[in-house]
């Protein structure tokens, strides 16, 4: 998958699959951890909780776009 100049375009497609992993991971975290006893409380916090279990997953997006970006694939938002 890789491109012969060495680019890491399998590299790039390996953080974007990465992070829809971390993302499933953590919901499926959140779900374990506050489904099987949900309460006020639960309710309360469950938007932070989930937030904070998509932080990896936003990360590795956030590299996987830095580096599509970089070698300038993205032609959307160029402009801006």
């Amino acid at each position: 998958m890789d491109t012969p100049s060495g680019s890491g375009m399998g590299r790039s497609r390996g953080l974007l699959v990465l992070s829809i992993i971390l993302s499933a991971a953590g919901v499926g975290g959140f779900l374990f951890l506050f489904v099987r006893d949900f309460n006020v409380y639960g309710l309360i916090l469950a938007p932070v909780v989930l937030a904070v279990y998509q932080i990896p997953a936003v990360f590795v997006f956030w590299l996987w776009k830095r580096r599509r970006r970089g070698r300038g694939e993205d032609a959307e938002g160029r402009g801006r």
